[in-house]
């Protein structure tokens, strides 16, 4: 019967092969699986329901099946019954199949001959794989025909973002996105996070940023989270970014499961995007960190036979960690969310952090229209990709200057730049501050009352930086207090013995 059908459809001129590569190829395509999922659908419309979710209109090859799919699945939409009987009126003034063979009765005889329900899901899916295979050959002919012709305004380097991201928008087609989630398994997931936060140490349901009072605040960093750290120039956010992502790049533990996957037990892989650093400063930075030596010390060479033999030390403990970074300037949300997957797929991510959101461009169209729209889009992409990848992204930004006239420099969520779609977007918003650095640039002149009266609020706030947490979804807000060694730009925690009171504002 498959047979006679794929006659009557070809006698028809049903499925031409289209343009491609090659002109002797037909692009490929399973007829009689289309007609086998469509006659099933006709006697029992239970089969849509195997097949919806991933299964559009366009996949099908044949125009008349494509239609056929079309007023079939609106109709069980819109809770009536998809049948021939159903159908007929729909498709009463078609264009016949074939001299004496009209759509109607087309109808009439896919339903005949209907293979089970049982294999619908199957069928459906073969005819999806054809049209992804079908999207891939267009990819790679349109690649071919544009480097052919190569316009003088599409140079090859944009040819290749364009073709990359096409690729990797095709790589991820129905990846995500499953549909509506039972309740019972959302509470088998909830369940599973408090176990796994029952068995880590520190109790911790993400990953653990390595500061003891800011892991207790935050849980550690929540998968899906979009995180703002926020702050003014010169109060450390960079280096605060860059500590946490060493910490969990050295954390990373896995654990090869039975089934051949891999289970990480600790830790992540961290992608890190320095915008407005090199790879080559970062890395100076974090040797600096561990060796604990100034890297300025570093850069110009001030350093002794025993200094030379931890940095080398350092650097190869920290040769092997899983830590990627893209020093690429002016990139776009969509090339970095193209980027961030490639990164996923190839090697694996748990962290990606940005230095930082100012830095990112959004779509010409969104740019045209204003800097605030722009970065609404920046932020919505950046959680969106979160939701994705089912990983934390901490994304730095900068604060206003309206700061810098408040007697009190303690950032508000009101002093980010574009607040309110930052605001909106992110989960968890801190403020990285240091009072040391505002104190130290009102110093008077020694030898004067203003001058004992200085020196001694330098000694309670020297060394020290609080992170304030301004909004959390899911956990408190307030303030952590950390340690500061500026020569070394490493944050770390604060001996019980020094704390300050505590604010709660």
């Amino acid at each position: 019967m498959a047979h006679e059908l794929l006659a009557h459809s070809a006698a028809a001129g049903l499925t031409p092969a289209p343009e491609s590569a090659f002109s002797l190829r037909t692009a490929p395509h399973n007829i009689e699986a289309e007609q086998a999922l469509l006659g099933a659908m006709l006697i029992n419309n239970e089969a849509h329901d195997r097949v919806s979710s991933f299964l559009l209109t366009e996949h099908f090859f044949d125009p008349v099946h494509a239609r056929i799919y079309e007023v079939a699945a609106t109709l069980i939409g819109s809770g009536k019954q998809a049948t021939p009987i159903t159908l007929r009126t729909f498709f009463e003034t078609a264009e016949p199949i074939a001299p004496g063979l009209s759509v109607p009765q087309y109808l009439g005889r896919l339903a005949a001959h209907a293979a089970t329900i049982i294999n619908a899901a199957d069928y459906g899916r073969t005819i999806y794989d054809l049209a992804i295979r079908r999207q891939l050959i267009l990819v790679g002919e349109e690649m071919v025909n544009t480097a052919y012709d190569s316009p003088v305004d599409f140079p090859p380097k944009e040819q290749i973002e364009e073709a990359e991201n096409r690729l990797f928008s095709l790589a991820e087609t129905g990846k995500y996105g499953q549909g509506f989630m039972g309740f019972n398994a959302a509470l088998t997931h909830a369940i599973e996070m408090a176990n796994n936060a029952y068995q880590r140490d520190g109790g911790l349901s993400g990953i653990a940023t390595g500061l003891r009072d800011l892991d207790a605040k935050m849980g550690g960093l929540q998968a899906s989270d979009l995180i703002i750290l926020a702050g003014r120039p010169a109060m450390g956010k960079s280096a605060l970014a860059t500590n946490i992502a060493f910490h969990v790049a050295r954390a990373y533990k896995e654990e090869r499961q039975p089934d051949g996957t891999s289970k990480v037990l600790d830790g992540a892989v961290v992608g890190l995007f320095s915008l407005e650093m090199s790879a080559e400063q970062l890395a100076t930075r974090i040797l600096s960190e561990q060796a604990e030596i100034p890297s300025e010390k570093i850069r110009r060479g001030m350093i002794d036979e025993g200094d030379f033999k931890r940095l080398v030390h350092v650097s190869q403990e920290m040769s092997a960690l899983p830590l990627y970074i893209d020093q690429t300037g002016g990139l776009s949300i969509a090339q970095l969310a193209a980027r961030a997957r490639k990164l996923k797929r190839q090697k694996g991510l748990g962290l990606l952090v940005v230095d930082y959101l100012q830095l990112l461009t959004g779509s010409s169209r969104r740019a045209s229209e204003g800097r605030v729209q722009e970065v609404s889009e920046i932020t919505t992409g950046l959680k969106a990709l979160a939701k994705e990848l089912n990983v934390p992204i901490i994304a730095l930004s900068q604060l206003s200057r309206q700061v810098e006239n408040r007697e009190d420099k303690r950032p508000q969520l009101s002093d980010l730049r574009e607040s309110g779609s930052i605001e909106q977007d992110a989960d968890v918003v801190m403020f990285v501050f240091r009072e040391e650095y505002y104190v130290e640039r009102t110093k008077p002149s020694e030898g004067t009352m203003e001058f004992q009266d200085w020196m001694a609020k330098m000694q309670l706030v020297s060394g020290k930086a609080e992170v304030i947490i301004g909004k959390q979804r899911h956990g408190p807000v307030g303030i952590v207090q950390l340690q500061f060694e500026s020569s070394v730009t490493r944050f770390s925690d604060l001996a019980r013995d020094q704390y300050l009171p505590e604010r709660t504002g």
